[in-house]
């Protein structure tokens, strides 16, 4: 084998770390990193939430406190997510000016200005019955009514100086609603970072407890992503790159690598990932029990992420990462 194929050694360049960082194909970074953040209205200091190890909801002082670690650490930035004290039937919390998500924003962006602040467009941790948007009177998801909703939503939060807002509903329209709002009250140039291929996904449990954000009754696979499906999340992703986002997401990650992939192959665009809460705490648990050695496993995980194609990763383990990294 030698003779035949002399160029082919190549335990070369694997024979030391110094070799193998030089010809290393994927880099992981801070700056590719975002965390997500849970800010809870009225909250005072922090609260842990049962289903992720390590993860609390935040009060508005204690998510600018979280905030500021993670920057110190070097990663990029934030996505937030609010937890409102009331909710009704259209999520009207999601557009008050005054809520947890807006208040978060504003502080933290004074605290941090140069930490990039994203925030999360949707309904569900606002709507009484838990889905994505406003209902019909047979119980459905009403898209188009919903768009109106989601797109105040995220005026409030560029008037509040968030970074980007980043739609997580999967209503049909939703890119060109927002972009058509935001452009009309001034905020042409605030980023859209939409999930686009956002699949009905098992994993979601434990951002639904931490969010509050399970639904009522029903679930939502009349408006999320069948599993099975891969050429509909490049249809859905062209839908969303036409109508004028300026990023794409796959959400899951892991179990979405070739969708994150064939997404990043098709668009060429900057594209993120969402390592969610349940590939979170398959780690954790994995972890607890001594099956396997959870830096060394992150770090493989997340590489991954950005080997089939993320430029951006949110996820739980961002301020672990990065100190790891260090």
């Amino acid at each position: 084998m030698s003779a035949a194929f002399p160029a082919l050694r190549l335990r070369r360049l694997r024979r030391t770390g110094a070799l193998r960082d030089l010809v290393r194909e994927t880099t992981l970074a801070p700056s590719d990193l975002i965390l997500p953040l849970f800010v809870q209205e009225g909250l005072e200091g922090s609260s842990p939430i049962g289903s992720m190890p390590g993860v609390s909801r935040h009060g508005i002082a204690s998510a600018v406190a979280e905030a500021g670690s993670a920057f110190a650490l070097g990663v990029a930035g934030v996505i937030l997510f609010g937890i409102p004290a009331e909710k009704d039937a259209d999520g009207s919390g999601a557009w008050d000016d005054d809520g947890a998500v807006q208040l978060a924003t504003r502080a933290i962006k004074a605290a941090h200005p140069d930490l990039v602040v994203l925030t999360d467009v949707c309904l569900c941790e606002y709507t009484d019955h838990g889905h994505c948007g406003r209902l019909t009177t047979d119980g459905t998801v009403d898209n188009d009514a919903s768009l109106e909703l989601l797109a105040r939503t995220a005026v409030s939060h560029a008037r509040a100086g968030a970074d980007a807002v980043a739609p997580s509903d999967m209503m049909d329209g939703r890119v060109g609603a927002l972009r058509t709002a935001l452009d009309a009250e001034g905020f042409s140039d605030t980023p859209i970072v939409a999930y686009s291929a956002k699949y009905a996904s098992a994993f979601y449990g434990p951002f639904r407890e931490a969010a509050g954000s399970t639904p009522s009754f029903g679930d939502r696979k009349s408006y999320q992503m069948d599993p099975g499906n891969a050429e509909e999340a490049l249809r859905e992703v062209a839908l969303d790159v036409e109508e004028g986002a300026d990023m794409v997401m796959v959400k899951p990650a892991v179990p979405y690598l070739d969708v994150l992939w064939r997404v990043k192959e098709a668009t060429r665009m900057p594209v993120a990932a969402y390592h969610v809460g349940g590939e979170y705490v398959m780690l954790k648990a994995a972890a607890a029990t001594g099956h396997l050695d959870e830096r060394t496993a992150v770090l493989e995980t997340l590489t991954s992420i950005r080997r089939a194609g993320a430029d951006v990763i949110i996820t739980y383990y961002a301020k672990d990462a990065a100190l790891w990294l260090q």
